[in-house]
């Protein structure tokens, strides 16, 4: 079972996400919280899988609740759950520590695979969003490293970037996985960093945002 967290002030919205968590198969809702206080006090006591977390909240934002508790559970992968499309709030949550994004108005069954892709070590995000990291990457040029990356392998982050898992991405360049695995290996270790999104991150200019 996949264990889910969800932190959102508008009542209608957290109660059709738990139906929706708890109605389905492999998952549950381990607790739900209106403000981001609230987040911040039980949430490390719960240690969920996974965190859908809304940035508009009142008091203290999402995203600074996710920057405070990501130190604090490191195994809980966040996931911003926003009507938000702004390039400042997107990047602000990639730097706090979310491993995802997605717009308020995606569908339920769509909700429920980026939980898994998330689990599974994936950075899900909405088209629009996915579209607007890329539109970053590509006016980036020379910046923290990527200067190092072969064609090839600026390719592959690329996709990286709109959150394909690797079995994806050996089929777009009809590769095999191990061979997508080791192109990964490789960009982060050129890039020293240990993650898909810490690589995303500087490959953005992390400083910029």
């Amino acid at each position: 079972m996949i264990r889910v967290v969800i932190i959102e002030d508008i009542k209608e919205i957290r109660e059709g996400l738990q139906m929706l968590i708890d109605g389905s198969d492999g998952f549950v809702c381990a607790q739900s919280f209106a403000t981001g206080e609230e987040a911040l006090e039980k949430l490390p006591g719960l240690c969920p899988d996974v965190a859908l977390m809304d940035i508009n909240l009142p008091g203290i934002s999402g995203i600074e609740v996710v920057r405070r508790l990501k130190t604090q559970c490191s195994n809980t992968q966040f996931i911003m759950s926003t009507v938000y499309e702004d390039d400042e709030s997107i990047f602000e949550s990639l730097k706090a520590g979310a491993s995802g994004y997605l717009l308020k108005k995606t569908a339920p069954a769509k909700i429920l695979d980026s939980i898994i892709e998330v689990y599974h070590g994936g950075s899900p995000m909405s088209g629009q969003i996915a579209r607007k990291v890329i539109a970053s990457f590509q006016q980036k040029d020379t910046i923290d490293g990527s200067e190092l990356l072969t064609q090839r392998e600026k390719e592959i982050l690329k996709s990286l970037a709109k959150g394909l898992r690797y079995k994806e991405i050996a089929a777009e360049f009809n590769i095999g996985i191990e061979t997508v695995r080791s192109h990964a290996r490789n960009i982060y270790e050129k890039l020293q960093v240990q993650s898909r999104m810490d690589a995303i991150n500087k490959i953005m200019g992390r400083q910029a945002f």
